[in-house]
């Protein structure tokens, strides 16, 4: 078992579970479609690629063989950049599932929903053996936290042995439905929660909404790693849609560069 490797500074989330063409005609649906998103916000700044993969007729899936599929071109095309796969239920998958969709693609990070995977007090054996299984495979599990009760119940099952330590985990800013937008003053209770576990902390931050650009600089000000695109929004700086995935990406790290007193051409750092 090696060491968990860093979240990067940056990953793209281009399409998610839920948003169609019918929202924005750049949003990706197709493995093609996604190798070529993920390959532009590459190419402006993005260290990553949080994937979701869909079936024919564009709706969510956990296909092991799709995520295969979209391994083996991100391999080819895109070789520098490491993919994420999400286990995420959108109310059409249960934990059987979702576990079993790890084990038969062995990604090297997954994003795991923490109450999708634990729906008791504590987690089950069941749900305890998939956490030390994925350790052990050498899985990065992201826990997916959609507030501050999540947090909590992440750290006292960490220091109870429930599960392994370090974690990595991500703070879902705002939601979808009902829909909310995100807000940086929601990061201080997740990081109040996860407090016990000390410092440290390999943790990410993503937020629904136009406030998107301003809840991540705020995340990375206070230590924490960046996850944008179209999954959580589609507005650019103006209010308006943005052109695509990558458009997302410059706008962050341009706003980045000026925070860092350099220009928006300033080179990234993933």
């Amino acid at each position: 078992m090696s060491p968990l490797k860093p979240l990067p500074r940056v990953m793209l989330a281009p399409n998610g579970a839920r948003r169609t063409k019918r929202d924005h005609p750049a949003l990706p649906v197709t493995i093609p479609e996604t190798v070529a998103a993920a390959k532009a916000a590459f190419e402006a700044g993005a260290g990553a690629l949080h994937a979701h993969v869909r079936d024919a007729e564009g709706r969510h899936s956990l296909d092991a063989g799709l995520y295969r599929e979209l391994l083996a071109e991100m391999a080819r095309e895109v070789p520098a950049m490491p993919v994420q796969i999400t286990t995420e239920a959108a109310g059409l998958f249960a934990p059987p599932a979702q576990r079993a969709v790890l084990r038969e693609v062995l990604p090297e990070g997954a994003s795991v929903a923490l109450r999708e995977m634990v729906t008791d007090d504590t987690p089950d054996a069941e749900a305890r053996r998939f956490y030390a299984w994925a350790e052990e495979a050498g899985i990065a599990v992201q826990h997916i936290l959609y507030d501050a009760g999540d947090a909590a119940r992440l750290a006292s099952w960490v220091a109870a042995g429930h599960l392994p330590a370090p974690v990595q985990c991500i703070f879902v800013l705002g939601a979808y439905a009902p829909p909310r937008d995100g807000r940086p003053e929601e990061l201080r209770g997740f990081l109040d929660a996860l407090a016990p576990l000390g410092p440290g902390l390999d943790w990410a931050a993503c937020a629904f909404g136009a406030a998107e650009t301003e809840c991540l600089v705020a995340a990375e000000a206070l230590g924490g790693k960046m996850r944008i695109g179209f999954e959580n929004n589609l507005l650019g700086p103006d209010g308006r849609h943005a052109p695509d995935n990558a458009a997302r990406v410059r706008d962050l790290m341009a706003v980045l560069a000026r925070g860092r007193g350099g220009g928006a051409t300033a080179s990234p750092t993933r």
